[in-house]
């Protein structure tokens, strides 16, 4: 028998099991946004890089590897936190910061001293947007050859994909920045 808790400040009664000690509970029954949020600490950990993601995060490589392993077992285990947090902070792209963001229809973008710092302007993400597009199509062709994607190919194209958003947020940037 599972109570539920009183709404209050943005809860929704009854939407959240509620265990014998009162603490609401979310399982994880969504297998779709699960592989989604695995397959993103796993391009969090690859951005960073394995070696130096054990270090900066104090666990070991065996242990990253079970946060985005698709094995069952694994399957209630996800990254914590702070070890999303610190991987983040050294890596070139919050991986899942924006794909939690992504999940709940919100748009990241960098702040004003963020955008400062890059160089180049409108012209060169128009550049740099074509150039990517080519890579994504040019991936996605050699994918279907054979009629089929397989996981490996799939994962190729997430990552054009995570590259061209990384270029329209740049490029978002700059038209911001123009606008002013």
């Amino acid at each position: 028998m599972t109570n539920a808790r009183p709404a209050s400040k943005g809860n929704v009664r009854g939407v959240f099991p509620v265990n014998r000690i009162g603490v609401r509970e979310v399982r994880h029954t969504d297998k779709a946004m699960a592989g989604y949020l695995r397959k993103h600490s796993e391009a969090l950990v690859k951005d960073v890089g394995i070696e130096a993601a054990a270090v900066l995060c104090g666990r070991s490589k065996a242990t990253l590897g079970r946060y985005y392993s698709d094995d069952p077992d694994h399957a209630e285990r996800f990254m914590p936190i702070d070890v999303v947090a610190a991987l983040e902070a050294a890596a070139r792209f919050p991986h899942v910061t924006a794909a939690l963001a992504d999940l709940r229809g919100i748009t990241l973008s960098r702040d004003a001293a963020a955008s400062a710092a890059r160089a180049g302007g409108v012209n060169s993400d128009v550049v740099a947007l074509s150039q990517r597009f080519a890579m994504l199509m040019g991936e996605y062709n050699q994918s279907i050859e054979d009629g089929k994607i397989s996981l490996n190919e799939a994962k190729r194209l997430l990552t054009e994909t995570l590259a061209i958003q990384k270029v329209l947020i740049d490029m978002k940037l700059h038209l911001e920045e123009e606008a002013r």
